[in-house]
């Protein structure tokens, strides 16, 4: 079986040195990706600049795009109980046990009492009680942790910029580095995948991702008018309950492979291998899968970017690659144990 498996690596903390880059770029990817959620602007210049002296692999900047996420809080991480109340300000505040603040700012003027709010994937809930002209009240429904810079979900539509100030300026920066390759977050709506468009240039490499219900409602006219797409199963399933995702991830792939547009899959691969050697057996099952009900490009993101093995990683995606090419469905035993 002919094979062409596209590897995203994500570099971030743990994979962003120069002996890192190199051994990853050895084993043979497609991109590696800036997530500009987790990059300060101030720093993306720098950073382009030391993995361009390290390898010919092309960069791909990620953009934040459409969404919520949670303000600085102290010491990077507070915990809160059920029953808590806590303050959600407007502004930019340092949140604490009795204070919180979300991004972009002024996004807090469209929240109403009664909304529900969920930070992170399995974090805390927050139900909003009572407000005033610059914060609102609320209660903690369900404890947790609360860091800063994390992803956050409301029980309703938000009106957001597609393309937020920190985009416009990486896409800038990008076009003076000579970057072709762009990842659109929160690809919602036509209108804003043709608008990314003409902001990264017709020559580039669009790479639309679809985390979002208004994403996948308007997904035959998105995946005609992007290059590739990128199915974020984690930031989906803040709006899709989650035994829905592999049915939803199924539905798209055939979709995409039947406008022979590429499509990767992203979340939770190899989720485990932050801090193990090895990924688990349904981690490795997944990949599997993944690849045979279609999807031509796999992302790896906290694994590399954040986990304690980035090149192990990659090693485990390269050989199970490498399993799938030689495995068909007529397979034996015999077949599938040789080396």
């Amino acid at each position: 079986m002919t094979v062409n498996q596209k590897l995203l690596i994500t570099l971030g903390p743990s994979s962003l040195k120069k002996s890192v880059v190199q051994e990853i770029s050895d084993l043979g990817i497609y991109l590696f990706r800036i997530n500009l959620s987790h990059t300060p602007i101030e720093r993306l210049n720098d950073i382009i600049n030391k993995i361009k002296s390290w390898t010919d692999v092309p960069i791909c900047l990620d953009s934040e795009g459409a969404q919520i996420r949670t303000g600085k809080v102290k010491n990077n991480c507070v915990r809160y109980s059920a029953g808590d109340n806590l303050k959600i300000h407007n502004e930019s505040v340092i949140g604490d046990n009795e204070n919180l603040s979300f991004y972009p700012n002024n996004i807090v003027k469209q929240f109403q009492i009664g909304d529900i709010i969920n930070v992170d994937f399995d974090s805390v809930c927050l139900r909003i009680l009572s407000s005033d002209k610059e914060s609102f009240n609320s209660v903690v429904e369900i404890g947790g942790t609360i860091r800063s810079n994390r992803a956050a979900d409301i029980d309703k539509d938000i009106d957001f910029n597609a393309v937020t100030n920190k985009d416009y300026a990486a896409i800038q920066l990008g076009k003076e580095q000579g970057i072709t390759n762009y990842a659109f977050s929160f690809a919602n709506c036509i209108s804003d995948v043709k608008y990314f468009r003409k902001l990264i240039g017709s020559k580039s490499n669009l790479i639309s991702k679809i985390e979002s219900i208004r994403g996948i409602k308007n997904l035959d006219d998105i995946i005609d008018s992007s290059n590739e797409i990128l199915i974020d199963r984690g930031d989906l399933s803040r709006q899709v309950p989650i035994e829905k995702i592999p049915f939803i991830q199924r539905k798209i792939i055939s979709l995409a492979v039947s406008k022979n547009t590429n499509v990767f899959v992203a979340t939770n691969l190899l989720e485990s291998m932050n801090h193990s050697i090895l990924p688990t057996r349904a981690e490795v099952n997944d990949v599997a899968s993944t690849m045979i009900m279609g999807a031509n490009g796999l992302v790896l993101a906290g694994e590399t970017a954040i986990g304690t093995n980035p090149v192990q990683c990659v090693k485990i995606i390269k050989s199970m690659i490498n399993e799938y090419s030689k495995w068909t469905p007529k397979s034996s035993f015999d077949d599938i144990l040789a080396n």
